[in-house]
């Protein structure tokens, strides 16, 4: 085998074994701790998706407005640190829950839109 040859399928070899580490999930190293735990609640067609999310303590959630109106995320109880600004079409909101608990919020410019994430203790 050609010393080229050689080379290049080293090279696929590593390529593949970075792309099976990237799709392993949590036992892949993350990049880094701001990204090391995400989730992403959708803003479409005037709901949130999905409605209910269970996560870990220290989760960072990012709501992503993929609708054709803007939309605020806001919590329910007057304690709560969910409290966006109007997000537009294609913005997000991102925000790291440390408290395990219930959290409900909604669109403070569309009432009827409603949604809950409820934070476990890590493990």
């Amino acid at each position: 085998m050609g010393k080229k040859r050689s080379i290049g399928l080293r090279a696929a070899a590593i390529g593949a074994l970075l792309a099976f580490g990237a799709a392993a999930g949590p036992a892949s190293k993350p990049q880094s701790a701001e990204h090391a735990h995400a989730d992403k609640i959708v803003i479409d067609n005037f709901a949130f998706e999905p409605s209910t999310l269970t996560v870990s303590a220290g989760t960072v959630l990012t709501w992503l407005n993929e609708d054709d109106a803007p939309h605020t995320v806001v919590g329910t109880d007057p304690e709560s640190p969910i409290e966006s600004p109007p997000l537009d079409t294609g913005e997000r909101y991102s925000l790291t829950l440390e408290r395990p608990g219930t959290y409900r919020y909604f669109c403070s410019l569309h009432p009827h839109m409603t949604g809950t994430v409820i934070v476990e203790q890590r493990f």
